[in-house]
């Protein structure tokens, strides 16, 4: 078996969270760069966070940065250049849709790495969401696709792309299955809170989409207090700045149905998340994590990426509609079977066997859309 250079390009926590199973399954074969774009800071990315989820440290952290989508990622590309000249790495593995994965697709489509994309074929059609033109421009830049389900595959191959696509599972199921073990042993944040497993709601807003348009997030505001059980509300700063800027602080402050925490780190919000009644959000990655941890969802948005889940039954869209929230957080009808969706939590085993087979002589360029089989099937 040939031993791969994989340099990896992360640029937020949710990235990190990702690709840790991914790493780990890819260091036992071969090499692995790891950088960090430092696109999002994250004051909870300490020495903690990665030891308690066994993360690889970054070996790159470039600093980039905030700034506006065009100057972000035009900083990005320049430092990631450097970056990928000096490694040479065989593949360049990116995942999902920030500005840090369109920045590395762009920079190694010029260049000799073969372009790996974890979480290909999404899309929520709303092309006024940053994400979707970052997701799809990724995907055809790429030489892999590692699908998470047979309908994301299905989504590339009507855009044309038939080659180097394969039906890997999900990453983020492998890494909340791990964290569910580690957060059950070690977090209190349940006792901390005064909460009982099965007795709450918790909620996450933080889409610009939501916070930065007042009727929105007066109308979510009021479904939340409406919810029938406490919610559990860890408010991301931008949410608690759009509060505070539209007038509508004190009044979620004063209900005593809505519990405002300060956010938590990932393994409390893990726990927060598995002993949670139900959950509503506004975030893509909640709503799969909610489905992998039997939890009904209540989406606060009028599309997802994760449509699966929605004709599934176990996850409904209602935007912020103030009565859709108060029926979907306060409905009591049964949910139907779960189906197995995203495949049994060893994406990260099928990505690094796919990586692999792609060297060892047979060319996902010459193949069919595949689930990639392993050891243990």
């Amino acid at each position: 078996m040939t031993r791969l250079k994989v340099l990896s390009v992360v640029g937020a926590r949710p990235q990190f969270i990702k690709a840790f199973p991914v790493s780990n399954a890819l260091r036992r074969e071969h090499d692995e760069v790891l950088v960090h774009t430092g696109q999002h800071y994250d004051e909870s990315m300490s020495g903690v966070f990665f030891d308690e989820l066994d993360i690889p440290k970054p070996d790159y952290n470039l600093g980039v940065g905030s700034g506006t989508h065009a100057a972000q990622t035009a900083e990005m590309m320049q430092r990631l250049d450097t970056v990928i000249a000096d490694e040479a790495p065989d593949v360049v593995l990116v995942y999902g849709d920030t500005n840090s994965t369109l920045a590395a697709a762009l920079v190694t489509s010029k260049r000799e790495p073969r372009l790996a994309h974890v979480e290909a074929g999404l899309r929520s059609h709303n092309w006024e969401m940053p994400e979707e033109v970052n997701r799809v421009l990724t995907d055809h830049c790429s030489d892999l696709l590692f699908a998470p389900s047979e309908s994301a595959a299905l989504t590339l191959e009507t855009e044309g792309i038939h080659d180097g696509v394969y039906v890997t599972g999900d990453v983020q199921y492998d890494a909340i299955l791990q964290a569910r073990s580690t957060a059950r042993e070690h977090s209190t944040v349940l006792d901390e809170l005064g909460l009982q497993d099965g007795e709450y709601v918790l909620a996450t807003v933080h889409r610009a989409g939501n916070t930065d348009d007042r009727t929105k997030l007066e109308s979510i505001m009021t479904g939340l207090a409406d919810a029938g059980k406490p919610v559990v509300f860890p408010v991301h700063p931008r949410t608690k700045n759009a509060l505070e800027a539209s007038g509508l602080w004190a009044t979620v402050t004063d209900d005593e149905n809505i519990l405002l925490v300060e956010p938590v780190g990932y393994l409390d919000f893990v726990r927060l998340l598995d002993g949670a009644e139900r959950v509503a959000t506004d975030s893509g990655g909640v709503q799969k994590e909610a489905f992998y941890l039997d939890k009904r969802c209540v989406t606060l948005r009028d599309e997802t990426e994760w449509v699966e889940t929605v004709d599934a039954g176990w996850n409904t869209l209602v935007g912020a509609d103030v009565d859709a929230i108060r029926t979907a957080l306060q409905s009591t009808e049964p949910l139907p079977e779960k189906p197995s969706l995203y495949g049994d939590g060893t994406a990260a085993e099928r990505i690094v066997d796919a990586l692999s087979n792609d060297f060892g002589g047979r060319s996902s360029r010459e193949a069919t859309t595949q689930t990639v089989p392993t050891d243990h099937e």
